[in-house]
Parts: structure tokens; C-alpha cells; sequence
């Protein structure tokens, strides 16, 4: 049974990663080649590396080459502290691009480059956000800022936006500001899509006020491995003693704690809020 259940988790995440790589070569061949646009990461290098080398000395190097090799240096980093099959999957979502890009001829479907920087975007950011679904991953700044989300427990995208700021510098001073400022919408817009559908890294808080808290511990205990603090306390109003269990978890496991939660004491009181950052012992489910 586990054999078969991990056999279609694999399944699952090679689909995705196919649909992902597709997707992202579509959002290169679709929206920034017609709008001459500097996507972010790896991807957006190899784009200005190209550009350059044709316009300067006229010499045509392939995106997929460019691509594979600005991502060697991350996979090794990523397999060793991250996850091995997350690099797995990773690496064939790179392949994958590389080689839909080289396939998809150039479609052109607007000249609006407001809609292409907008529409582009989002192409992008769903792409990336089914590869990370799928615990694979873009590769390039994707790995690192993985590597950084993985080893502080906090989100790192915005910080991915202010790198490929000195990219799109760079794309302004030799292709124009104009282009620059339009990939700064593609690149928001994209970051944005992964920021709010990727909820790996987002982390709540959750206080749980109940008579029963022996049986709701037991309960949420069986279902996840984060730990649980319990407080005693007073119901002002009752007058009976109540407990306060505390716990911090991941945002797309807090669905999951409410219903044990509610099933163990259907009269449970839940608070919920946003957690910025934790320190100190934090069980992360593992990539793999």
C-alpha cells in the first residue's frame, strides 16, 4: 500500500513538472520573446547573455546551454542540503524547458506589451508555482532561495525580486528602460503568483482553547508531528477551568488541524493568526 501511494506521488509530481516546464516555455516563447522582455532568475540571465552575445558579436547561443549551465552549481546544492528528489524532479523541469524552448516556435497573439508583461507573468508564476507543487523546482535563484526559506523557515521571494533588479539594470543601460520597466510588471507579477499559491513557507499560528485538551492533543498529535504547548486558564464569563493549546504550523496544514480538532471537541474555540518567522526546533515535512 505504501509502495503503491508512493508510486503515485511520483506519478503526480513527473505530470506536474511536465505541465510546469511546458507552461514556462510557453511564457518564453509567447510573452517575452514578442515583448523583448528579461524574465527573473537563471532564466532571465541566460536571456540577457544571449541578447547580448547576438546584438554585440553577433553570435547566437542556444537558451537551453545557456540555461543548463547557470544551473549546475544550485542542483549540487539543492541534492545536498534540500532534498534528493526535489533535485530529481528539479533537474528534469530544467531539462524539460530547455528542451520545449528550442521546440515551440515564436507565437505572437497581442503587440500590447502591457498584456504581454501582465499575462506573461502569470503564465511564469503558475509555472513555477505546479513545479513547486510537484516539490521540484525552476532551478537558479528558485534553488537558492529555497535553500534560504529551508535553512531560516521564512519566505525568501521578495528577495528574489530585488536580485533580479540588477539583472533588469543591466537589460536598461544596453536594451532600453522602457523593456526594463516592463519586465519589473512581468517579473511582480509572477513572484506575486508563487508568493500566494506556494504555501510551503507560510506559517500560522494557532490557539485552541478547549475542556478537553488531553483528547484534542492525542488527536492533532496523530495527524501531524509539530509540537503542542499546553496553558491553563480561567473562562471569564463560566468561571471553569479551560486550557490554551499552542502550536505553530505550515498554512496548508491548518485546515487539517481544525477538522481533528473539531472532531475531538466540537465545542474547541480556534484562533488563528500569521506567522512571521520561528526559532528553535520547527519539524519541516521533508521535500522528499
Amino acid at each position: 500500500m505504501i509502495h503503491q501511494q508512493t508510486s503515485r506521488n511520483h506519478i503526480k509530481s513527473i505530470l506536474l513538472v511536465v505541465l510546469s516546464a511546458f507552461l514556462g516555455a510557453l511564457s518564453i516563447k509567447v510573452f517575452i520573446e514578442n515583448g523583448s522582455l528579461f524574465p527573473g532568475g537563471f532564466a532571465g540571465i541566460s536571456v540577457l547573455v544571449q541578447r547580448l552575445s547576438q546584438k554585440y558579436y553577433n553570435i547566437s547561443i542556444p537558451f537551453g546551454l545557456l540555461y543548463l549551465g547557470l544551473n549546475i552549481y544550485p542542483t549540487i546544492l539543492v541534492y545536498r542540503y534540500v532534498g534528493k528528489w526535489f533535485t530529481r524532479y528539479s533537474v528534469l523541469q530544467i531539462g524539460l524547458v530547455s528542451i520545449f524552448v528550442e521546440m515551440i516556435p515564436k507565437i505572437a497573439i497581442t503587440n500590447d506589451i502591457l498584456l504581454i508583461a501582465v499575462f506573461g507573468g502569470i503564465f511564469s508564476g503558475v509555472a513555477a508555482s505546479l513545479s513547486l507543487m510537484a516539490n521540484a523546482s525552476g532551478g537558479g535563484t528558485d534553488f537558492i532561495a529555497l535553500y534560504i526559506s529551508h535553512k531560516t523557515n521564512t519566505q525568501s521571494w521578495n528577495y528574489i525580486l530585488a536580485a533580479n533588479a540588477v539583472v533588469l539594470t543591466i537589460a536598461g543601460l544596453f536594451f532600453g528602460w522602457e523593456i526594463a520597466l516592463y519586465s519589473i510588471i512581468f517579473q511582480f507579477v509572477s513572484t506575486t503568483i508563487v508568493s500566494n499559491m506556494y504555501q510551503r513557507y507560510k506559517l500560522m499560528s494557532i490557539r485552541m482553547f478547549t475542556s478537553k485538551p488531553d483528547e484534542l492533543t492525542q488527536a492533532i498529535l496523530s495527524k501531524t508531528r509539530h509540537g503542542i504547548t499546553k496553558l491553563w486558564g480561567e473562562g471569564g464569563y463560566s468561571k471553569k477551568q479551560v486550557a490554551m493549546l499552542y502550536m505553530v504550523v505550515n498554512s496548508y496544514e491548518v485546515n487539517q488541524v481544525i477538522e481533528v480538532a473539531q472532531l475531538a471537541d466540537p465545542k474547541v474555540f480556534i484562533d488563528i493568526s500569521k506567522t512571521e518567522k520561528v526559532i528553535g526546533n520547527y519539524y519541516r515535512k521533508p521535500l522528499d
